[in-house]
């Protein structure tokens, strides 16, 4: 069973999970290009999987058989368990529960040759969908507090797979990085009645503005922030206030989202050769979503530069690439596209 463990200096909680030492490649170099063209998550390798919690099946297939389009499964490797009680303890002057949650993985085609910037919009739309549907389920287990949908693209960023997915995590806590966003944009909240994400918006497409604005849709922006940790970090946020993506209901607007997001991928791998990323779908969490200080948002981290000594000991983020000329170059990228 993994285990919760929380630092009694800092309030971080961090997962003991054994089960994850038994992935495939653990504690080894990083894989290179084409060391793993066989993928279990090929269509018609639904038994190399556990079964399917989720499915789009256009043409009514049976579970876990050919014939989906996007499909979650349990994470064979889970660092997280589903089954158990949280069992909140102490040690002393340490606190720590059983490490109860979800983890399961999004395979966002049947096509292992394919990446999620290849997709076409309705393709990434399903995607998107299959992320909230499992939000939604996943909100009705009151033992979680929170569910954060990641992906890792491309060995640099810790994927040891080359098979299109993503990861969704149901945890009993709030994350602390999550919780950090929160209380800033509360804290904001409270001082000016204003949500902070409403005001970055404004404040970057005012008149004379718009150097770190990449993209700009009717519903969404794509931002460099004013200060990214790395370098070319992109978001896209809501431009209307909404605090859980899984609130989204108007198909239009997640086909919307969906264009969106392959535009700001396609720009970043036309801008930087196909960079190994990572992308972290931020939200309110599952208890409380319509706080009205909160937007959701996806952050997008290409693997450019290496988080060493300095960063992990101090906090700091040295990022050589200004904001203002990564947006340009991005933007730049489009009108050549």
């Amino acid at each position: 069973m993994p285990e919760l463990r929380k630092d009694p200096v800092v309030g971080r909680w961090v997962i003991i999970s054994t089960e994850r030492s038994r992935r495939p490649g653990h504690f080894t170099p990083e894989a290179s290009n084409g060391a793993q063209a066989f993928s279990p998550f090929t269509e018609g390798r639904e038994d190399m999987t556990p079964a399917e919690v989720y499915a789009e099946r256009p043409n009514g297939s049976k579970r876990d058989t050919p014939g989906w389009l996007v499909r979650v499964v349990p994470n064979k490797f889970p660092a997280l368990e589903i089954e158990g009680s949280l069992d909140r303890r102490g040690e002393g002057l340490y606190d720590k529960m059983n490490g109860i949650g979800a983890h399961e993985v999004v395979i966002e085609t049947s096509d292992p040759a394919l990446q999620l910037a290849d997709l076409p919009p309705e393709q990434i739309r399903r995607v998107l969908v299959a992320w909230k549907e499992r939000m939604l389920d996943l909100k009705k287990d009151t033992r979680f507090r929170y569910v954060l949908v990641f992906k890792n693209h491309g060995a640099g960023a810790g994927a040891t797979l080359e098979h299109s997915h993503s990861q969704i995590i149901a945890t009993p806590i709030i994350p602390k990085m999550v919780q950090e966003e929160l209380d800033g944009a509360r804290r904001y909240f409270e001082l000016k009645e204003r949500p902070v994400f409403s005001d970055i918006i404004d404040q970057e497409t005012g008149e004379g503005q718009g150097r770190r604005v990449i993209l700009r849709t009717g519903r969404y922006i794509v931002l460099a922030p004013f200060a990214p940790r790395f370098p070319f970090e992109t978001w896209i946020l809501p431009v209307a206030r909404r605090a859980a993506f899984h609130t989204i209901e108007d198909p239009d607007e997640m086909l919307e989202l969906a264009t969106t997001l392959k535009d700001t991928l396609g720009r970043l791998n036309a801008a930087l050769d196909s960079p190994p990323y990572n992308l972290v779908l931020h939200t309110a969490p599952l208890a409380e979503p319509d706080v009205p200080y909160f937007h959701w948002h996806l952050e997008i981290m290409p693997k450019l530069t290496r988080v060493a000594g300095f960063e992990i000991g101090s906090g700091f983020y040295i990022n050589p690439t200004p904001p203002e000329d990564a947006a340009q170059f991005l933007r730049d990228v489009g009108v050549r596209a």
